[in-house]
């Protein structure tokens, strides 16, 4: 999987990430993962944390060295789960001020609430917890309704990426639910919007390059709400053999668009990591302003990435 890069507009390390959020260094080439299978050992400058394997993953976590000089994750801890060690959420645990942002993908999740009818958000594919941080940080008025398929991710989220204290701090904001969140028990249009980041041996889920699947997501979201995507892209390496990122990035988005109609999928593009947004395009001047304006300085870089995706050229 090739790496990614997606300028953020904060005083974190600025160039790093992925689709599934691989940094700059590699584990191995795709084509070297298809030849030698099964679980790749950590770089040098990684130092091993925990080990757990569930039915559902392998779940190592991972500490990158504050010393590791110029590493743009220097200090991070991270959430790698498949073969290929493909990194699923992070952290900074030693870092002395609050700023729960990352320097990835995940950043622009949190601009999306003040885009919404009402201030509740599915986050589908929870992970260790990352997007859900930055939300409760920036938007003291939300709720964030989680679900996250494997219970021992979420066991090791508690005990290695602060969720447990996350949950406490926002008892009344925070809701995790284990389970599929392609059968989430939610009232229709329930929710003001949805973060979908579903991904499983390295690749988005087949089932979201199902027009049905979209449809069936679309019903949890108010009528006027939007849904946040990670598509994934060229960068991504699926432990699976043939299953190409780039393919299944154009899969997922033509599926979103007949879901979705015409001019309704907006996708920012960055160095092949794709992410798409639902709902009207929010390019006019005034629109983008008005969305800016709602939004911490952190984060108001966000709004001027995104465009409208054209299925007749994939983009």
């Amino acid at each position: 999987m090739a790496t990614m890069a997606l300028p953020v507009p904060n005083p974190l390390p600025s160039r790093i990430s992925s689709p599934i959020l691989r940094p700059r260094w590699r584990f191995t080439t795709a084509a070297a993962a298809a030849r030698t299978p099964g679980v790749q050992p950590l770089p040098d400058d990684l130092q091993l944390v925990a080990d757990v394997r569930s039915p559902h993953n392998h779940i190592r976590v991972a500490d990158v060295s504050p010393r590791a000089a110029g590493h743009p994750l220097a200090g991070a801890r991270l959430l790698l789960l498949d073969g290929p060690g493909n990194i699923h959420s992070l952290s900074f645990p030693r870092r002395a001020h609050r700023c729960p942002l990352t320097a990835t993908y995940l950043d622009a999740f949190a601009a999306l609430p003040p885009l919404l009818p009402r201030p509740s958000l599915a986050v589908l594919g929870f992970g260790a917890g990352s997007a859900a941080r930055a939300l409760l940080h920036f938007h003291p008025g939300l709720s964030v309704h989680g679900w996250e398929l494997d219970p021992a991710v979420l066991a090791v989220a508690r005990d290695f990426f602060g969720l447990a204290e996350l949950e406490r701090e926002h008892a009344a904001r925070l809701r995790v639910r284990v389970g599929d969140a392609l059968d989430a028990e939610a009232p229709p249009g329930g929710f003001g919007g949805a973060l979908v980041d579903l991904f499983a041996n390295g690749s988005v889920l087949p089932e979201l390059q199902q027009v049905g699947t979209w449809r069936r997501l679309r019903g949890m979201v108010a009528p006027d709400g939007r849904m946040m995507v990670n598509c994934g892209g060229g960068c991504v390496e699926a432990e699976e053999e043939g299953r190409d990122g780039e393919a299944v990035k154009d899969a997922t988005l033509r599926a979103m668009a007949a879901a979705f109609g015409e001019g309704m999928v907006s996708v920012m593009d960055v160095d092949g990591s794709w992410v798409a947004m639902t709902g009207p395009p929010v390019t006019a001047p005034d629109a983008a302003a008005a969305w800016k304006a709602r939004l911490p300085p952190e984060l108001r870089n966000f709004v001027d990435m995104w465009r409208p995706y054209d299925n007749r050229s994939g983009e």
